[in-house]
């Protein structure tokens, strides 16, 4: 049994409580490898109404201190066009929060942190980082700000202007924690914090995330809440193989189709090499008049 509430369960119903914010900024803060310190949570695509979406993922928005937006998705199936998703979800972020008329500047810093229990993409590596730099073609050199745009911007990188992108692969980690963000890492795999964890935030974890701090009526909807991802999960993996078996099924009925129409032309090839007239043809072997007056030697 799991230790602690996992925490896709944790982002619905938890985590949205200021007092418990240490989670997040301790992830942020391990994942981003600064301090990070969330100023307030905004309106997300959270709290989905359809019923698969409800169980297969959750999202959370927040503002840090420095006015960035951090959007964090967990999502539990497999999605074929997540890295299409992850693209518009920031993107919609980065119109969303600017005001019309504002001038490009108050374009806001967007992180999309992105934790994902499929097999996305195909990569060695459980932890991703994606960003935005511009390469000379012919030099290969990297173009960075002026001397001005640094002073006004607060930056130091071209890439830090723009979104930037992390997929924690958590389900491709199977061995000892060794550092903060693999101890993170195995929290999310296991739903267990390593003994003698020094990552920020998974204090609080123990803390504030434990079974046993729940209700009888919460624990009865958490553990609903992960019967219902398995069965998700099943779903998929069964449409799937159905959809398999039956594209297997309408290639052998195809392919005897097929076997069958060529037969039938054969022979109505032989028939008129015989001199027999269409309509003669067209009774001996099942194919309407049309059909055999088609058929060329």
């Amino acid at each position: 049994m799991e230790n602690y509430i996992r925490f896709d369960w944790a982002m619905k119903r938890l985590l949205r409580n200021k007092a418990n914010y240490a989670v997040l900024e301790g992830l942020l803060t391990t994942l981003l490898e600064e301090k990070v310190t969330i100023h307030k949570l905004l309106e997300s695509e959270s709290n989905q109404e359809d019923e698969f979406d409800k169980y297969n993922r959750v999202d959370m928005l927040a503002e840090n201190s420095k006015g960035e937006l951090v959007l964090i998705e967990v999502q539990n199936n497999n999605e074929y066009a997540y890295f299409q998703r992850m693209l518009f979800g920031a993107s919609k972020l980065v119109t969303e929060y600017i005001n019309r008329g504002e001038g490009y500047e108050k374009v806001r810093k967007v992180y999309s942190v992105n934790i994902v229990y499929f097999s996305l993409g195909h990569g060695k590596d459980f932890v991703y980082h994606g960003k935005t730099e511009f390469v000379g073609i012919h030099n290969g050199d990297i173009l960075e700000l002026s001397p001005f745009q640094k002073q006004t911007f607060k930056v130091d990188k071209v890439s830090q202007l723009y979104p930037e992108y992390y997929i924690l692969k958590v389900n491709d980690f199977n061995r000892v924690a060794k550092t903060p963000l693999e101890e993170w890492i195995y929290y999310l795999n296991t739903g267990n914090v390593p003994e003698n964890a020094t990552a920020p935030g998974l204090d609080t974890v123990k803390e504030q995330l434990k079974l046993n701090r729940m209700s009888r009526e919460e624990l009865k909807a958490y553990y609903k809440h992960l019967d219902n991802i398995v069965i998700l999960r099943d779903n998929i993996m069964t449409e799937r193989a159905e959809g398999r078996a039956e594209g297997r099924a309408e290639g052998r009925a195809e392919g005897r189709a097929e076997g069958r129409a060529e037969e039938k032309a054969a022979i109505a090839r032989n028939l008129k090499a015989l001199g027999m007239t269409a309509e003669q043809i067209a009774q001996a072997t099942g194919l309407t008049k049309e059909e055999v007056e088609r058929i060329h030697f």
